[in-house]
């Protein structure tokens, strides 16, 4: 799976307002784009969380920073932009990774009403969260990281980068964390 050129590096470098685990300035920053009803989004997070356990353990916390944007493929997932717009409501009440995880670990409940689910069992300020969401408050941050995506020459999720060029291979673990590795050289 080659990429063009054009499309081998990172648009938008990682920024202060991303939602990210870890420091800026890290030897190894990822950077995933991702869609919350994509279960290919899904199951490459959760190798990044078991690849971030093992680097924090063996070469430190400050190691790795893992960066998440929005991808929402609204032609395929109905429910991807609301997925996306309730962890964003949930971010600004300081709970984005809690959402996060919930919203890829429910993947096949994603309407409205399992929304506001998750927004009650993370206990959040539920008025705030619906008027987030009837307000579609956060679209232009959703937006922005959709577009970073798409001048990063994305077409589908997921879609990583490390240290701001795009991963092409397999998703398997020995290969991802040889990347890593390869990376901080």
């Amino acid at each position: 799976m080659s990429q063009d050129q054009d499309y081998s590096s990172l648009f938008v470098p990682p920024f202060t307002q991303d939602h990210r685990q870890g420091v800026l300035n890290a030897t190894v920053v990822l950077v995933l784009y991702g869609d919350y009803q994509d279960s290919q989004s899904a199951d490459v997070y959760r190798l990044i969380k078991v690849i971030q356990r093992q680097l924090s353990v063996s070469l430190g916390e400050n190691y790795l920073c893992f960066i998440f944007r929005h991808f929402p493929q609204r032609q395929i997932h109905a429910q991807a932009q609301r997925a996306a717009e309730a962890a964003e409501a949930a971010a600004v009440q300081g709970q984005f990774w809690q959402m996060h995880d919930m919203l890829f670990n429910h993947q096949q409940a994603l309407e409205n009403g399992y929304l506001v689910e998750y927004a009650n069992n993370l206990e959040l300020d539920i008025c705030q969260f619906l008027q987030d969401l009837a307000g579609q408050v956060h679209v232009d941050r959703i937006n922005q990281d959709l577009e970073s995506g798409l001048n990063s020459g994305l077409t589908a999720t997921p879609a990583l980068f490390i240290n701001s060029i795009r991963y092409s291979d397999r998703w398997k673990m020995e290969l991802l964390l040889e990347a890593i590795i390869t990376a901080s050289h």
